[in-house]
């Protein structure tokens, strides 16, 4: 994807648009306006405030004719969400990269309705950091270690690390206990998952997700419940690979409100966590081969 013509504003770059090899606009204003009629004050007012230009970031007038197939850039105000009411833990800094420990219930980069409630959008406005971008991610109810590169130049060595597995990854877990199992053990199985649907489901087929799972203690809730604290090593990195690899031996993981059932969630309830924690990151440094370790300092105990 080629570069935007328009820097990172309030932690967001701008958004882009297409325009279709035929049209009946004259103008790309009048194209904006007949594919969003409801907007028309907003798109003459963007226009009016040199919101929108072309890929080459020439300002696009209320005269600009009509340029099919190029795309037009520009700003756009998110819709209100519900803050996250949790603070970003900064683990590690320097002028390369960013280590930070994600609370729950924190997207780790914009998508679908949380958008500002991002972590890469937060840094980037809170630590002036504009071409800060995560080398991997975390599923917003999943906290933890993220590692982000502060330059460009850096992203293409660190998601080669994660491209070529020599990321170790260390998660904790507090699920549901079964005396019957027996661990450590290893969980491998074909993980599909279907573009727009809300869960994965695993398949027959050969095994395309690997997990190592180690039973730390077992534990006691508030209710009198027995659970476990398990210990996961992912060898893979499949969609809810650990969610459902742990609730495929009947103890699903505390909290979550998408396996053995799906569940929606109720906007602005943060009352009930997934117990699921990115608790460490290994790697070699791809500049300075030096191996690297990243800690969460963050506890699953809470609210048991």
């Amino acid at each position: 994807m080629p570069k935007a013509p328009l820097p990172i504003r309030n932690g967001l770059g701008p958004d882009r648009l297409r325009m279709p090899a035929e049209s009946s606009a004259h103008t790309v204003l009048e194209h904006l306006i007949g594919e969003h009629p409801g907007e028309r004050d907003l798109w003459a007012d963007l226009v009016n405030a040199g919101d929108v230009v072309d890929e080459h970031g020439r300002k696009i007038t209320s005269r600009t004719p009509y340029q099919p197939t190029r795309f037009v850039y520009f700003y756009r105000e998110p819709a209100p969400e519900i803050p996250v009411p949790h603070e970003i833990k900064i683990l590690y800094r320097d002028d390369s990269i960013l280590v930070i420990d994600k609370p729950h219930f924190l997207a780790t980069i914009p998508r679908g309705a949380h958008i500002v409630e991002s972590a890469v959008v937060r840094l980037r406005r809170d630590l002036d950091l504009p071409d800060l971008a995560p080398v991997h991610r975390l599923d917003r109810m999943t906290a933890g270690v993220i590692v982000f590169t502060v330059t460009p130049d850096l992203r293409r060595p660190y998601q080669e690390l994660f491209a070529e597995q020599r990321i170790v990854k260390e998660y904790e877990a507090i699920a549901g206990f079964d005396p019957e199992l027996t661990f450590p053990r290893t969980v491998r199985s074909r993980i599909n998952k279907v573009h727009g649907e809300m869960t994965a489901t695993e398949i027959d087929g050969e095994p395309n997700s690997e997990t190592s799972i180690e039973l730390i203690e077992t534990i006691t809730d508030s209710a009198g419940r027995t659970l476990g604290r398990y210990r996961l090593l992912p060898r893979t990195g499949r969609t809810h690979q650990l969610r459902l690899h742990i609730n495929s031996l009947g103890v699903p993981i505390v909290g979550d409100n998408y396996y053995p059932e799906y569940l929606p969630a109720v906007p602005g309830d943060f009352s009930t966590p997934l117990r699921l924690l990115a608790r460490a990151l290994e790697y070699p440094d791809p500049i300075t081969g030096q191996t690297r370790r990243f800690v969460s300092s963050r506890s699953l105990d809470a609210g048991l």
